[in-house]
């Protein structure tokens, strides 16, 4: 290959987002937007992924009725900085998000919810939310109670006219609850007068109270029971609706219903659990999807379904044959199961080999709907894949830069530059997706270094103040100098 057919999309990628190819122009109805996130789902998790032991029916129905993303990353390999790009389109290193529990999404930011509420949209947030505390009363999950003010930060303050919403993780049935003795893994269900003790995260709707009812049994069940109306609520009135929906499911504690658990009693107790908690999920979408059919909305109605990272290091689950998982940027802990369908547009059974990212939602949707590109006042990081979901082109434009801690990762069409702490790995990333052997070649890397020391200088950028001031970033005292972690030819300003 060429270096300038490795070059020309870096240079290409520098500039700020695309032009919005403005298809809602030729669409009748703007269409509905689901954004679905399974939380430490390995790529390997799925049946539509090759897994011959978890049961995924209907995500496996999706697969093959829009389009599966075989090389689709999430922007970290941790929950919090994933989530900040799905609602921004851009690096959450620029707003401080560098790990979970680390920094918010700031209130300057432009949001998905915020552009489509421009746009008539209803706007809902159902599941985990992980971008900043939820009360200034009580403690709650990680960082949430009266002694950490600075991070409260619901999505009210972020487009969404309804929510229902937990800080962190919480168990994935009986979510509020844990039996006295606990296995940090995961246990089996509670039966009735087993004794429990509250675990310690709460769900919270939009006007920041506490939700007591409905809370028992499976809760990827829990959080569609909130779902649902919104949407019936949203079509009853006429109006498109955004509805992200971020399950907390396979994150540990893993916990599977009686039912669920059956299904995998050949395995040990973890797996019944990981496993079980999985299906649960996947039924929990097959209602969803059932619900809109019901509704006669289902045919303009586009749903996303990815993962947050990969799977965690000591659970059951499955990266595929890819390299590591959960926190590393190798393609285990960053290369996710996703897909996407829109019945109405969208034809099933794709399969897209071009390299995605959660990113990418924010420009690729708001091309859709039509929303005027000037709304998108900072940096976008991601890239409208629509040319490339109907099929006008076949590859990305922009690389993929990701950071977490000491390891940055630059991707582009065919090639991945690794570089953790002053270890340096360029991969064929095609070739050898695997990531098994490193390969020499001194102009692809060097191209792809500068492309990466034009992102990175650019990221520190805006986490510095340079789009929108330092207001929220000096409210939070966020003087982490992450910057130090990364070898000096990419710092060198």
């Amino acid at each position: 290959m060429s270096p300038q057919r490795v070059l020309l999309p870096l240079l290409l990628g520098s500039a700020s987002s695309q032009s919005c190819t403005q298809l809602a122009a030729q669409t009748d109805e703007k269409p509905n937007v689901i954004l679905i996130m399974a939380d430490d789902l390995g790529w390997g998790d799925t049946g539509f992924n090759g897994n011959s032991i978890i049961k995924t029916p209907h995500l496996d129905r999706m697969a093959t009725d829009g389009i599966k993303f075989n090389r689709f990353y999430s922007a970290s390999a941790l929950s919090s900085p994933t989530r900040a790009s799905v609602l921004t389109g851009r690096n959450p290193f620029r707003m401080g998000v560098f790990s979970a529990n680390v920094g918010v999404l700031r209130d300057e930011e432009v949001t998905l919810p915020e552009l489509l509420k421009g746009e008539g949209y209803s706007t809902g947030h159902f599941g985990k939310w992980h971008l900043g505390s939820l009360s200034i009363t009580v403690k709650d999950g990680n960082r949430g109670g009266a002694h950490n003010l600075k991070e409260y930060n619901p999505p009210k303050r972020h487009g969404y006219d309804q929510a229902f919403v937990s800080e962190s993780k919480v168990p994935t049935w009986d979510p509020m609850r844990r039996p006295l003795e606990v296995d940090h893994n995961g246990w089996s269900a509670l039966v009735d007068g087993e004794p429990y003790e509250h675990y310690g995260t709460y769900y919270w709707d939009i006007d920041d109270k506490m939700i007591t009812e409905n809370l028992d049994g499976d809760d990827s069940r829990v959080i569609m029971d909130r779902v649902i109306p919104f949407i019936d609520h949203s079509v009853e009135n006429k109006s498109p609706f955004l509805a992200v929906v971020w399950f907390h499911t396979p994150h540990k504690p893993c916990v599977a219903g009686a039912e669920y658990a059956a299904m995998y009693s050949e395995y040990d107790v973890e797996m019944q659990n990981y496993g079980g908690c999985i299906t649960a999920m996947d039924d929990q979408i097959g209602r969803l999807r059932a619900f809109l059919s019901e509704q006669n909305i289902d045919d303009n109605t586009i749903i996303y379904f990815c993962s947050d990272n990969g799977p965690e290091r000591d659970s059951p689950g499955s990266a595929g044959e890819f390299r590591d998982r959960k926190r590393s940027l190798h393609e285990g802990g960053v290369r996710v199961p996703s897909l996407m369908v829109w019945p109405a547009k969208v034809d099933g059974g794709q399969v897209s080999e071009s390299p995605a990212s959660t990113m990418d939602y924010l420009p690729t949707i708001a091309s859709i709907v039509g929303v005027d590109s000037d709304k998108m006042l900072y940096e976008i990081d991601g890239e409208d894949l629509s040319p490339i979901i109907f099929e006008q082109a076949k590859g990305r434009v922009k690389p993929i830069t990701l950071c977490l801690e000491d390891q940055i990762s630059l991707s582009n069409d065919t090639h991945k530059l690794y570089i953790n702490g002053n270890s340096e790995m360029l991969y064929d990333i095609v070739a050898d997706p695997y990531e098994q052997t490193p390969i020499v070649d001194c102009t692809i890397s060097k191209v792809l270094k500068d492309g990466m020391k034009i992102n990175f200088h650019s990221i520190i950028n805006s986490y510095e103040g340079g789009e929108y001031g330092r207001e929220s970033f000096d409210k939070l005292d966020q003087g982490f100098d992450f910057i130090s972690k990364y070898p000096e030819e990419l710092r060198d300003r």
